[in-house]
Formats: C-alpha cells, sequence, structure tokens
C-alpha cells in the first residue's frame, strides 16, 4: 500500500500509540524505583484486565480462535509485552530515559528485518532510506557514550557497568517490540483491534501472574504515595489498554515495515519527558540523532512529488 493511499487516520492512530509508549517508559523510573519491577508488570496487568473484559467479546461477523491464533496471541504477549516490559523496566531503572530513548531508535531497522523474514514484505527504497536516518541515530548514540551529558548509573556486575547492562536490555525489547509489530500485522487480519488488546494482555497476566505474587507478598505497599498510584493507573491503561488499541487500529492499513518507522515517536517522546520532567539534559549529538528519526519518519510517510508531464505537447 503507498504512503498516498494509506489513510491519514491510520498514521496518526501508530503515531498517537507510540507517542503514549514513549512518555510511560520514561515516567516509569519513579514506579521502578518505588517498587520491584515484576509487580509493577503485573500491576500493569491487572489494571488492565480490570479495565478491558468488554473488549474480549467476539464481533460479527469476527472468525472465531483457532490454534494458529491463538499461538500468535501467546507469542505477542510473551514477546511483545512480558519480555519487552520486563527488559524494558530493568533496563530503564540502570541507564536514563534520553539514552534509553535513542536505542529504541533502533526498532524500525529491526522492523523492517523482521517483516522481510516473516511477512515477506518488500523494503522500498524510502523506507529504506527512512530506516538507515533512524540507525544512523544508534551510531550518533555510541559516539555520545563517554559524554558528560549521558548521566551513567554508578556499579558494576560481570565487569561491565550496570549502565552499559541497562543499554543492552533496552536493545533486548527492541527487538521484542520489532515481533511485536511484525506478529501484530498478521492477526489485524483476523481480529479486532481491541479484542487483540484485550486477549494479549490476558496472556502476560497468566506469565506475570507467579513472578507478580512473588514480589508481592513482603512489598511495603506505604511506598506507594497517592501521587504514585495515580500514576500506577495511568501506566497501566496506557501499557495494556490505548497503546495497543491505537497501533493494532492503524498496522490494519500500513505495511508493518511502515509502520515500523512510526515507532520512532517511542524514544522521541521517552527522551522528551526524561529533559522535560527529570532534569535529564540532551546532548548535541543525541539532538542530531532525534532529528534523523524525525526526517525518517517524514520521509517514510509525506506522499512522494508526482511530477506532471504533457506528452501531448511534445
Amino acid at each position: 500500500m503507498s504512503a498516498s493511499r494509506t489513510p491519514w487516520a491510520a498514521y496518526a492512530a501508530l503515531a498517537a500509540s507510540m507517542a503514549l509508549v514513549g512518555t510511560y517508559v520514561a515516567l516509569s523510573k519513579p514506579l521502578v524505583a518505588a517498587m520491584p519491577v515484576p509487580l509493577l508488570a503485573w500491576l500493569r496487568y491487572l489494571i488492565g484486565a480490570a479495565a478491558m473484559p468488554h473488549w474480549l467479546r467476539r464481533a460479527p461477523g469476527e472468525p472465531a480462535l483457532d490454534r494458529s491464533t491463538w499461538m500468535l496471541l501467546f507469542w505477542q504477549a510473551l514477546l511483545g509485552n512480558f519480555l519487552f516490559t520486563l527488559c524494558m523496566l530493568v533496563g530503564v531503572r540502570l541507564t536514563t530515559a534520553s539514552a534509553a530513548g535513542v536505542i529504541m531508535a533502533a526498532i524500525p531497522a529491526m522492523v523492517a528485518l523482521q517483516s522481510w523474514l516473516f511477512l515477506r514484505e518488500r523494503l522500498q527504497g524510502r523506507a529504506l532510506v527512512a530506516i538507515a536516518l533512524a540507525a544512523t541515530g544508534i551510531g550518533l548514540l555510541a559516539l555520545d557514550k563517554a559524554s558528560p551529558g549521558v548521566p551513567a548509573v554508578q556499579g558494576h556486575w560481570l565487569g561491565v557497568p550496570l549502565s552499559l547492562w541497562g543499554d543492552l536490555l533496552v536493545l533486548a525489547a527492541v527487538a521484542c517490540e520489532a515481533a511485536y509489530v511484525v506478529i501484530g500485522k498478521r492477526l489485524t487480519g483476523r481480529l479486532g483491534p481491541r479484542r487483540i488488546a484485550a486477549l494479549i494482555n490476558l496472556w502476560g497476566l497468566v506469565l506475570m501472574t507467579p513472578l507478580g505474587l512473588a514480589a508481592a507478598w513482603d512489598y511495603d505497599w506505604s511506598r506507594l504515595s497517592p501521587a504514585l498510584w495515580a500514576l500506577l493507573v495511568f501506566y497501566g491503561l496506557a501499557a495494556s489498554c490505548w497503546t495497543v488499541w491505537l497501533w493494532m487500529t492503524g498496522l490494519r492499513h500500513v505495511p508493518a515495515n511502515r509502520a515500523g518507522v512510526f515507532t520512532v515517536l517511542l524514544p522521541l517522546s521517552a527522551a522528551s519527558v526524561g529533559v522535560l520532567f527529570m532534569g535529564e539534559r540532551l546532548t548535541e549529538l543525541q539532538a542530531v540523532a532525534f532529528a534523523l528519526a524525525l526526517a525518517g519518519l517524514i520521509v517514510a510517510t509525506v506522499p512522494p512529488f508526482k511530477r506532471t508531464t504533457d506528452r501531448s505537447a511534445a
């Protein structure tokens, strides 16, 4: 499907979804400082399950769930929800929101690779240019790691700085998010966006419950202030309901490799929150990386200029 034929509402849904993901990724830092990651992830799924029971109903004309669809839902929940959540929350705890944001700019390239491998989607020139721009941002981050403008978490594990472990975990989350996009493209041909959101949240709840119960057993709940409870509810609704529904809505009309370009809004919004509300400072190289990411988004979505030629006058 060409950019000129894609409904702009689909682009808006994809953009809103990734902007929300970046926002809650950055805002999760106060939450992971106040509670264990498995407990936070479990509460996120509980909040989503409480908010979406009516989304589980099958829409008129929608096919029944077969074994293949159930497996797709399981893999999307395992990779795109369960493992993505654990890698992202632990990674953000060890690194900075802005550094994590720039690493997430690798998602478009990862999505393009996986969509080519598993969906057999062709990589057109505009998509390749957009992906290259996002990948360049990752290279700039690597050059910028020694900059004093990027605060680091102190300490080492196995001889490796904890901040680097955080970066690697965020990179693992990139691979999980790309799988989420590719699997979601297959699911949108079978189920509605709301039902997909509700079903993968239930799978995530099943996977996380043992870890969540263990973490909740001796947790001091007095550590959660009213402000943190409010942030927790926002995190749960955004992560489990709103972002999945918006993403699946847009993905129904956009090829996976082109939709992947919209994930550059995740690092942009995550870093913006880190800079505006958490006292982090954006270095010059990071600013250039984000400018490249935005340029890639424009290349992927703006319809190409069509030159009209009056051949009869020739």
